[in-house]
């Protein structure tokens, strides 16, 4: 007897002990209904997958309001990644209808309300990717179950049309582009006009992304069509300013793909109604990267990107940042994000028994900097070889190469992309972080740092999700990541809100360039000043004062 007593009791007190749900939920389309996880004593996450936020897109035509649906949704599972090749470049996947979204809400005793909200737009080259991207043992990188509740922000991952479908364009008003980035802006369009059904803070919405992701979030602080759209954006690891986040000469690529699936009229107009009835999986794959007739390094491989519209974006982005004056704005690199592009680029480096020679380096820097002939080889050169001695080791040679890859493509960028952002606010905030943790990825060599999109893992709490691949080092960088990013989200101040974090986070301002190291051991003396300062002043003074040259001026470093 006393046995069933005890057992009722405890099922009461677990009844009790268990958190609030939403259950149902009225959008402006219908109801939804999604499913609640238990996160541990008294708290949950109510998840909703694959909610459509517009309807089906006609083929580079802008996103438009979904017409909604009978009943109640049940938003249990993710629905289809936009129609893209796959990561080897062999096949296609996906599908024309897949503008849909996912919400993670924490829950406790009672039911959330006011929570800010977190808007993450994902990488991968303006090629491939999807809101549920990357499988992760049991799970997608992008889950935002661990950061929601352990953040107490509601996070939501939302697709977009990429490759051919998302950003080929004309250059003109015939066939403007940025499909990909109207559909971003539709997807927060509807957080923004939804959110509050969920518990939600339609005030405070921060975008955040990574690589093309993170680019992608920069042009959506610099559209005049996101004024009072969203309070804060988060760039880690691109920028618009990127080299590789804007398309230079959009006409050739769209002829380009034409040739490739038989519409080769001379006629612009013939040409675009061609390919408004080509198959989709046809013209989609006609972006597929050839590695093997790869001239040059991997970046001039990533040809599908934004371009100036005249519209979403009005002009070149650098003179776009006055719209950002409101938008408090967080942004960083990883120590080696330039790692990847730079082992496709001079593979040597990866090797431990083969040397990576000066001439590959000179060849690497041609690469990058052809547009300025054969006086931005030797200056590029000398600067980053000045600190090599008369006999460089491999490893320094090695690293130096990445250096490289890692300031042109992405630190560089960002370092411009934050003073503009300084320089132009009004009240908004600006921060600047460099993640340094050591790579996990084995078996590469010893001197390599933090790869290009390892910090998702510790943002999206895969340490918690998955502990037994991860060691305490590895929780506690990721409890103090989402600890950063969530109070940034609801304070606009990384250092300041309900969430510890283990050292104060100062700002970048106009005269003072502070950044935070990140990793596992962040103390006060993780704030650092003038991040690469030396290499930031030379490609943005020196460089950028080098005349341009005309094709038949290019020097290749083998033939000097």
């Amino acid at each position: 007897m006393k046995f069933l007593m005890l057992t009722g009791v405890l099922g009461l007190w677990l009844a009790s002990a268990s958190s609030a749900t939403l259950g149902v939920v009225q959008t402006e389309g219908g109801k939804v209904e999604g499913e609640n996880k238990n996160m541990g004593l008294f708290h949950s996450v109510d998840v909703f997958k694959g909610i459509p936020f517009a309807d089906v897109p006609g083929r580079w035509e802008l996103p438009k309001r979904h017409p909604g649906w009978d009943g109640v949704l049940k938003a249990i599972k993710y629905q289809k990644r936009c129609l893209q090749v796959n990561l080897l470049q062999s096949s296609s996947k996906g599908s024309e209808d897949c503008l849909y979204l996912n919400i993670h809400v924490p829950q406790g005793r009672s039911l959330s309300r006011g929570l800010p909200v977190m808007v993450y737009i994902f990488g991968g080259a303006f090629l491939l990717g999807a809101s549920n991207d990357v499988p992760f043992l049991s799970n997608s990188l992008y889950d935002g179950n661990e950061m929601a509740d352990r953040g107490g922000v509601i996070v939501v991952s939302v697709n977009y049309r990429v490759g051919t479908l998302g950003f080929l364009s004309t250059g003109d008003a015939r066939m403007p582009g940025n499909y990909g980035l109207w559909d971003q802006h539709a997807a927060i369009s509807w957080v923004k006009r939804n959110i509050e059904a969920f518990g939600g803070n339609p005030d405070n919405i921060t975008i955040f992304g990574q690589s093309s992701g993170a680019a992608s979030v920069n042009y959506q602080m610099l559209s005049p069509y996101s004024k009072g759209l969203f309070r804060r954006a988060i760039s880690q690891g691109g920028v618009a300013l990127s080299p590789w986040a804007i398309q230079r000469d959009p006409m050739a690529m769209i002829k380009k793909i034409a040739r490739k699936v038989g519409c080769r009229s001379t006629n612009i107009e013939e040409m675009l109604m061609c390919l408004k009835i080509t198959d989709p999986v046809g013209i989609t794959m006609a972006a597929k990267l050839n590695l093997l007739l790869m001239l040059g390094p991997v970046m001039n491989l990533l040809e599908l990107s934004p371009v100036v519209d005249g519209d979403f974006i009005p002009d070149h982005p650098s003179r776009l940042f006055n719209n950002t004056a409101d938008i408090d704005y967080l942004a960083g690199v990883n120590s080696m994000d330039g790692h990847f592009f730079a082992g496709i680029d001079v593979p040597s480096i990866n090797k431990r028994k083969t040397e990576t020679t000066a001439n590959e380096v000179k060849k690497l820097i041609s690469g990058l900097t052809k547009e300025k002939g054969a006086a931005a080889i030797q200056s590029t050169y000398s600067v980053y070889s000045a600190h090599w001695g008369s006999v460089p080791q491999q490893d320094v040679i090695k690293k130096t190469v990445v250096d490289i890859e890692t300031d042109f493509l992405f630190l560089v960028p960002t370092q411009i992309a934050l003073q503009l952002h300084a320089n132009h606010a009004r009240g908004a905030r600006t921060y600047s972080y460099l993640f340094d943790m050591k790579t996990r990825i084995p078996g590469f060599p010893s001197w390599v740092g933090a790869e290009h999109a390892e910090d998702l893992q510790y943002v999206f709490g895969k340490p918690f999700d998955i502990p037994l691949i991860y060691f305490p080092s590895h929780r506690k960088l990721s409890a103090n990541m989402i600890a950063y990013w969530t109070n940034f989200a609801k304070t606009g101040d990384p250092s300041k809100g309900d969430n510890k974090v283990p050292a104060p986070w100062p700002a970048f301002t106009v005269n003072r360039h502070p950044y935070l190291v990140i990793n596992s051991k962040i103390t006060k003396a993780s704030v650092r000043y003038d991040l690469r300062s030396e290499y930031v002043r030379y490609w943005t003074d020196t460089y950028t004062s080098l005349p341009f040259v005309t094709t038949d001026q290019r020097t290749d470093p083998n033939h000097n």
